[in-house]
């Protein structure tokens, strides 16, 4: 039988300023090691540590723009638009512009606070 998820799990994010992540599926939501499915909300101005992740992180924004740091170089993501982190790619996100971030984010296998090999915060 299909699994209904009533609602999501809120779960606290990582970063500068109060970000919404609303895990439909994952570790949290529904025990799920596989994949996770986020719904994030990023305000203006919002930047969180960088990280080497041990999953891939497919990103699709829904408003807004989101801002992907890498080695090398950076990339803004808009509206409409998508983006994959590799695992094991170093990548740091962020919102610098006023109106913040909309998007949808999915990854393989799911994120764990244990798998996202974040920076130490300085």
């Amino acid at each position: 039988m299909p699994q209904l998820i009533p609602q999501p799990n809120r779960i606290e994010a990582a970063g500068n300023k109060p970000k919404l992540i609303d895990e439909y599926i994952g570790r949290v939501s529904t025990q799920t090691a596989a994949v996770s499915i986020a719904h994030m909300r990023s305000p203006g101005g919002w930047i969180e540590p960088g990280q080497k992740p041990d999953f891939d992180e497919f990103t699709v924004i829904l408003k807004g723009m989101l801002r992907v740091e890498y080695e090398g170089g950076q990339m803004d993501v808009q509206a409409g638009q998508a983006v994959i982190a590799r695992a094991g790619e170093s990548v740091r996100y962020s919102t610098p512009s006023q109106e913040g971030a909309e998007y949808i984010s999915v990854c393989l296998p799911a994120f764990s606070p244990e798998t996202v090999n974040r920076d130490s915060e300085t």
